[in-house]
């Protein structure tokens, strides 16, 4: 295993990940956001685990779409801003194998900047009606 992916099989209790995201496209996905929630590092696809944000593509109405978009380059922007922190979360993966982390930076969530803006809730277990 490189170094790079052990990051994201371990914790990193300080801010040392230091990565340039976009937006993910269509074709192979190393390191580059999909939606407000959802990121690949380094070829691991990671699912934030403290929030719940908007759909964009399986929406329910054009405000939820317009709201993911905004959740999406969000958190490219700060994932963007500096290095970061890489946490493990209740349990490792979910039941589509992604990997469950909590993104740090100087010790906040960055989950919890989106829920500040109004871009993503808390996770509970359950999807808000974004419409």
């Amino acid at each position: 295993m490189d170094s790079s992916r052990s990051v994201i099989t371990t914790v990193t209790h300080s801010d040392t990940i230091n990565a340039k995201f976009g937006i993910c496209g269509a074709g192979p996905r190393s390191t580059c956001v999909v939606d407000g929630d959802t990121i690949w590092l380094y070829g691991t696809k990671i699912r934030i685990a403290d929030i719940n944000t908007p759909e964009v593509s399986n929406y329910d109405c054009q405000n939820e779409s317009r709201l993911g978009m905004e959740a999406t380059r969000k958190l490219a922007s700060l994932l963007n801003e500096g290095p970061f922190s890489v946490e493990t979360a209740d349990r490792d993966e979910d039941k589509y194998g992604r990997k469950l982390r909590i993104l740090s930076r100087d010790g906040k969530s960055l989950g919890a900047v989106l829920v500040d803006e109004g871009l993503a809730e808390e996770w509970n277990g359950e999807r808000i009606d974004w419409c």
